[in-house]
């Protein structure tokens, strides 16, 4: 694990960002105005992880109260936010982490969504352990030394073989496959959400258990629980095109940013300033932490950030 165009009212779909679940296709929920010639209404994808929601609340904010649109968000799944943004019923998706497919058939094909640019944060999936099971025993890292270890990840979920916690099963992922193919004597186990991860993670550190997860960065959590990647064989270009076949590790993918097509040409200032949209990863932390763990609304998170960096977000509005 991210909209707006005459003075009409519009509902705002309030983020619940403290929670990332692995959420419904909402895309009935996309706001009429989306893309409507002339309005002052963006509407946004919010995806379910709080690093994605972080970039929504603080566009939001800016496109609110500096550029003086109204802001509908709608939270939709991955692939289902692509179909959305090319039917015209969401503005923007402001963190993608890669869909080749979908890319190919609305950006290249049908021309219905237009390339926004880069979010300026790269996204890295992998499987971690805490550190202080890597303090134990240092040869955990090493993928190839799992099975010696699987005893330790045991639950009863996983059926007398090592548990793999995944989080959301929308999310992207390789892990039964990475699994099978490396022969390893774990079993995946999805948690059902980001939040309900968070949760189990937090659990596991407090007690000082051993845990395996899939996990992400950038992502607020390694600051409140240290975690250490599991060195997966290298990834190398084309290693994923099979999914069933995949035996490699997760790419370092720069997070990109899309339009619809119609609100990128009419779109105005709104569209100008979501393609000049561009944070670190370190911004985003900051924000993410706000609202999941200091439990800050969207907006006050927001609002922090956007009146201690200046500097920063002033250059997305000319």
């Amino acid at each position: 694990m991210p909209r707006t165009r005459t003075k009409i009212i519009t509902v705002l779909a309030v983020l619940g960002l403290t929670t990332g679940c692995g959420a419904a296709d909402m895309t009935k929920q996309a706001s009429p105005f989306a893309n409507a010639q002339g309005a002052r209404t963006v509407t946004l994808s919010v995806q379910s992880w709080v690093g994605a929601q972080a970039n929504v609340a603080v566009a939001q904010y800016l496109l609110q109260h500096k550029l003086g649109y109204r802001v509908d968000t709608v939270q939709v799944d991955e692939i289902p936010a692509w179909d959305a943004l090319s039917q015209g019923r969401v503005d923007a998706i402001l963190e993608d982490w890669g869909h080749p497919d979908q890319e190919k058939r609305y950006v290249e094909d049908k021309k219905t969504i237009a390339r926004a640019g880069g979010l300026g944060v790269t996204g890295h999936i992998g499987w971690y352990v805490p550190t202080y099971l890597v303090r134990q025993h240092p040869d955990i890292t090493d993928w190839k030394n799992l099975d010696k270890y699987a005893n330790l990840f045991r639950t009863a979920e996983s059926g007398g073989k090592g548990q793999l916690m995944d989080g959301s099963p929308s999310y992207v992922t390789n892990d039964k496959a990475l699994v099978e193919n490396l022969k390893l004597d774990y079993q995946v186990i999805f948690a059902g959400s980001e939040a309900a991860q968070i949760t189990q993670i937090r659990q596991f550190a407090k007690e000082h258990k051993p845990f395996l997860t899939y996990w992400y960065a950038p992502q607020w959590l390694f600051k409140k629980v240290p975690m250490t990647e599991v060195r997966l064989p290298p990834y190398k270009e084309g290693c994923d095109a099979d999914p069933a076949k995949v035996a490699c590790a997760y790419p370092h993918t720069p997070l990109q940013k899309y339009l619809n097509a119609d609100f990128d040409r009419s779109g105005g200032k709104a569209a100008r300033f979501l393609k000049k949209f561009h944070w670190t990863t370190e911004d985003q932390n900051k924000v993410a932490l706000m609202i999941a763990d200091q439990k800050l609304t969207p907006e006050q998170a927001a609002k922090k950030w956007v009146d201690s960096h200046a500097s920063t977000w002033k250059s997305w509005l000319s």
